[in-house]
C-alpha cells in the first residue's frame, strides 16, 4: 500500500476548471482532497482539516497568494507549500521560496507532474520526520537524535558538536532561564575552567544560523544577568 494513501492535499486556486483538473488527478492518486477558491476560505479549513500539502495560486482575488503562503507557514511549519505561478514571473518563485515555499509549478503544468513533486516532497519531509526517530522539535526547529541532524524548516544546518549539543540543551529545556554556568557544565562538563564567554560566542553562531533576524532573536533570547532562554516555538 502506498504509504502517501492518506495525506490531505488542500488546492487553493480560484479558478474552478483548474482546481477541478488538480482535484481530480490527486484524487485518483489516493489523496485525500479538500479545496478553497478563495484565501480566507483555506485558512478557516486549515484548522479544521489540517492538511499535509496545500498547493496555492499566487493570484487569488481576495488575498495576495504570498501573504497566505507566509500565513500558512507560520501557523503550521510543516505543512508542504507547493505555489502554482503564471510563466515567466521569475520574481514570483523566488519570493515564494524565501517565504517559506517547498516547490512551484509554472502554468499551464502537467497534473501529473505536479503529483510527482508532491509525493517528492512528502517523500522528502517525512523521512526527516519519520515516528520511529527520536526528535525533539520546537516550532521550525527540530532535532534528529538518532542521525545528530540539526533541521530548519526540513533545510540540514551545519552546526559544530557543541552548537549541536546547545540546542539539545534547550530543546530539553523550554522557555527556561538558564545560566552561563548552567549551560557550561551541561556542555563542556563541570571540570571546564575555560571563559565563560564561550557559551556567548556558542549563542551568537547559532542565532546567526537559526534566528531569522539575529539582532532580533525570537528563539534564543538573552535573559539580562543570567543568560539564556529558548523561546517554545519561537
Amino acid at each position: 500500500m502506498d504509504t502517501l494513501e492518506r495525506n490531505k492535499v488542500l488546492i487553493v486556486e480560484d479558478d474552478d476548471h483548474i482546481r477541478r483538473f488538480v482535484a481530480i488527478n490527486l484524487d485518483r492518486n489516493h489523496f485525500s482532497v479538500s479545496e478553497a477558491a478563495l484565501g480566507e476560505a483555506a485558512l478557516g479549513m486549515l484548522a479544521v482539516s489540517r492538511p499535509d500539502v496545500v498547493v496555492l495560486d499566487v493570484m487569488l482575488p481576495d488575498m495576495d497568494g504570498f501573504e497566505l503562503c507566509r500565513r500558512l507557514r507560520n501557523t503550521d511549519p510543516e505543512i508542504v507549500i507547493i505555489l502554482l505561478t503564471a510563466l515567466g514571473q521569475d520574481q514570483d518563485k523566488i519570493k515564494g521560496l524565501e517565504l517559506g515555499a517547498d516547490d512551484y509549478m509554472v502554468k499551464p503544468f502537467n497534473p501529473l507532474e505536479l503529483v510527482a513533486r508532491i509525493k517528492t516532497v512528502l517523500r522528502r519531509t517525512q523521512k526527516v520526520r519519520g515516528l520511529d526517530r527520536k526528535i525533539l522539535q520546537s516550532g521550525s526547529i527540530l532535532l534528529d537524535l538518532d542521525s545528530n541532524k540539526l533541521f530548519k524548516q526540513d533545510s540540514l544546518i551545519e552546526v559544530t558538536p557543541k552548537e549541536y549539543q546547545m540546542v539539545k540543551v534547550f530543546l530539553e529545556n523550554p522557555d527556561k532561564a538558564l545560566s552561563r554556568d548552567k549551560l557550561l557544565n551541561l556542555i563542556w562538563g563541570e571540570d571546564y575552567v575555560g571563559d565563560p564567554k564561550t557559551v556567548d560566542v556558542h549563542v551568537r553562531r547559532l542565532r546567526e544560523k537559526l534566528e531569522d533576524d539575529c539582532s532580533k532573536p525570537q528563539l534564543i533570547q538573552t535573559v539580562w544577568g543570567l543568560g539564556y532562554r529558548w523561546r517554545k516555538d519561537g
